[in-house]
């Protein structure tokens, strides 16, 4: 019989992801058939599926974490976010529909559904399903209908373990006020607690342990110290950029204008990575600096985040940019916004209509009701293999397609390149934690690389995190919690 493990946390970004990735791996290593299952997630950092979806990009790591390779149902229901109030809502990996956010509570109780049958279909044949809530139970204003955390641990009886964050302040009262709001059934759940992101001497909060357990009636399962490599791993919530993390390297410099709706950001993990370049992320309000490449990156609102940028002033520095002959390169939606159109006659994307790109490609981009999404691999013009994945809902045709980036092993051709070669685009996601295309692309701006074996790299920060994780939590006893 399949045991199941529930984690929630006191907010969102307390390290539900990284940690349930590493108990994965830890659990995985002990020859455990382990999955990761996470029912409701909001980003817009997703990935590609074998069966053909896509799902939260967290799910994606704690798949790898397992030896597994993802599936729709490790993450039924994925919002992505195309407004401040509204989601496009992607049900077992396929597009379901859209919703603003009070007419999304309404629709929760049809959703439960495909989250049990997925529930179902993904214990089959394993171990342990470890489960990770989103955002925290604390939020009992919408508790009614909820598929994410509690709700989902009353209606299949799944014991929870409740993570806090030390590094941003007040974990106590984030605990013990947890414990103050959720109702006395919900509560009964919360088997014990984990407090992560320590820094310093563990012994100055053994108190502190002792009075969150006094408090809640709750164990104290562990005082995890902060474990620094989890910024080599693919991070799933774009609020993390906001603090513009900076390259490793003082080389040539990248740029990536933050959007709004930036997706699958992850892509520049591997060039943050690399000893030869130093990689910002500029902020709105401010404009982009001189560099060597300008990344325009992926959009789930691609003509909304196009007038975002021309609003910031950046389509300014990027043709001064351009005027320098500096590199440009788009991603999915920055390949599109590089292109002469961008039309939306079905409002895929938002509002029906049609906007002017920045023009400094020769293409035209109409978006389309499939969305494409796909594995790929093959090679580059130049000869570099790679890998990755397509997801997007455009297609992009003209003049400067002639010059393609990539072609596919199936024998297509992707991307576009203007005729001096100083502005390149291409659909792909992925393409730099390919080592061969990012050394060729890095010559392509006159950098070197460092020769890192980026996957291997990843690996190895999953059995250190696991490691990192055993050292600080008694993994039989959190087993002996699973039911």
């Amino acid at each position: 019989m399949t045991r199941v493990l529930m984690f929630q946390g006191t907010g969102s970004d307390v390290g539900k992801s990284l940690l349930v990735a590493g108990f994965c791996r830890a659990f995985a290593r002990r020859g455990l058939r382990v999955a990761p299952f996470k029912p409701q997630n909001m980003s817009n950092n997703a990935a590609v599926t074998a069966d053909g979806g896509e799902i939260g990009r967290a799910q994606a790591l704690q798949a790898r974490a397992c030896g597994l390779a993802p599936s729709v149902h490790m993450n039924p229901v994925l919002l992505k976010p195309q407004s401040a109030v509204g989601s496009q809502i992607v049900v077992q990996g396929k597009i379901f529909g859209q919703a603003q956010a009070a007419d999304y509570q309404a629709r929760k109780a049809q959703l439960a559904g495909f989250v049990a049958e997925s529930f179902r279909i993904l214990g089959e044949g394993r171990d342990l399903l470890l489960v990770e809530g989103a955002g925290s139970p604390a939020e009992v204003n919408l508790r009614a209908n909820d598929i994410a955390n509690m709700g989902f641990a009353r209606a299949h009886n799944v014991p929870v373990v409740l993570i806090g964050d030390i590094d941003r302040g007040g974990v106590i009262a984030q605990i013990v006020g947890t414990k103050a709001v959720l109702d006395a059934e919900d509560s009964a759940l919360i088997q014990g607690f984990l407090v992560n992101k320590f820094r310093g001497d563990p012994r100055l909060f053994d108190a502190g342990m002792a009075i969150i357990a006094d408090k809640t009636g709750w164990a104290p399962l562990g005082l995890i110290s902060y474990f620094h490599r989890a910024a080599r791993l693919p991070a799933e919530d774009a609020f993390s950029l906001r603090g513009a993390r900076q390259g490793e390297g003082h080389g040539k410099r990248i740029v990536v204008p933050l959007l709004p709706h930036i997706a699958n950001f992850d892509d520049f993990d591997p060039l943050k990575a690399e000893s030869g370049v130093e990689l910002a992320m500029a902020p709105p309000g401010e404009p982009l600096p001189v560099c060597d490449l300008v990344i325009l990156p992926g959009s789930k609102t691609t003509i909304a985040d196009l007038a975002f940028f021309r609003a910031q002033g950046w389509d300014i520095d990027l043709f001064a940019h351009a005027r320098r002959c500096g590199k440009i390169f788009g991603i999915c939606g920055g390949y599109q916004m590089l292109g002469q159109t961008i039309a939306d006659p079905l409002g895929m994307e938002g509002p029906v209509g049609a906007a002017p790109g920045l023009g400094l490609l020769a293409v035209e981009t109409e978006l389309a009701a499939d969305k494409t999404l796909a594995a790929c691999a093959g090679v580059s013009t130049g000869g570099a293999a790679f890998s990755g994945y397509e997801m997007h809902v455009g297609v992009t045709r003209g003049a400067d397609c002639a010059r393609p980036l990539l072609h596919f092993a199936d024998g297509r051709a992707e991307g576009a390149s203007n005729a001096a070669g100083t502005v390149r685009a291409a659909y792909v996601h992925g393409l730099f934690a390919a080592d061969a295309f990012r050394a060729e692309f890095l010559d392509w701006i006159g950098a070197d690389s460092a020769g890192l074996n980026y996957e291997a790299e990843i690996e190895r920060i999953l059995d250190e995190l696991a490691d990192h994780l055993a050292a600080h939590v008694d993994l039989d006893a959190l087993l002996a919690l699973a039911r």
